[in-house]
């Protein structure tokens, strides 16, 4: 493996919680509950076979089998789900991007349709860093303005507006993003 620049070495490096154990303030998970507090760090990439779907109003904008999640301590799954199984015609670019020291370099995405739109509701990785190739042919959606389910759950987004964790109802947290997690 190629030597890390000082920076995303750094980066990587500043987290505490692994996954390795988990902290007091975590919950603990009952039967059949999962806590984000077991995820690793760096995230694994898992093949999800459960049925995701995205619906804008009346307008489904996905439905897949094959999403891939990305299982981070502290945070709910983000889903990334195959262009294939995404109504693209509705995407349009959107401007702004962020880098994850994980994943790499962002593009954000709007959905349009005649004159609604919702501006930066997506974002995809097109050129993924090593670890992270699963999701150069994926997108995946903030749920926060979207009707997004999983296996028919509807999901919540994860708290704060940055992250784009769904909350499914077997996680447990508490959750990235909420008040005070800054430093998880």
């Amino acid at each position: 493996m190629p030597t890390l620049p000082d920076w995303l070495d750094a980066a990587r490096n500043h987290w505490r919680w692994r996954g390795e154990t988990r902290p007091s303030f975590a919950e603990a998970p009952g039967p059949g509950q999962v806590s984000v507090w077991d995820f690793p760090r760096p995230p694994r990439l898992a093949a999800d076979t459960r049925e995701v779907t995205i619906h804008w109003g009346d307008l489904e904008i996905a439905r897949t089998r094959a999403s891939v999640v990305v299982l981070e301590t502290s945070h709910p799954p983000c889903f990334y789900l195959p262009w294939a199984d995404v109504a693209k015609h509705y995407l349009q670019p959107a401007p702004g991007g962020s880098f994850c020291e994980w994943k790499g370099p962002a593009r954000y995405w709007s959905l349009v349709d005649g004159e609604r739109r919702l501006d930066a509701v997506a974002w995809s990785y097109p050129k993924p860093l090593a670890g992270a190739e699963p999701l150069a042919e994926c997108v995946a959606f903030y749920a926060t303005q979207l009707d997004c389910r999983v296996d028919g759950a509807r999901v919540r987004p994860q708290p704060g507006g940055f992250y784009g964790g769904w909350i499914t109802p077997e996680l447990v947290g508490p959750f990235k993003g909420e008040a005070g997690s800054t430093g998880w």
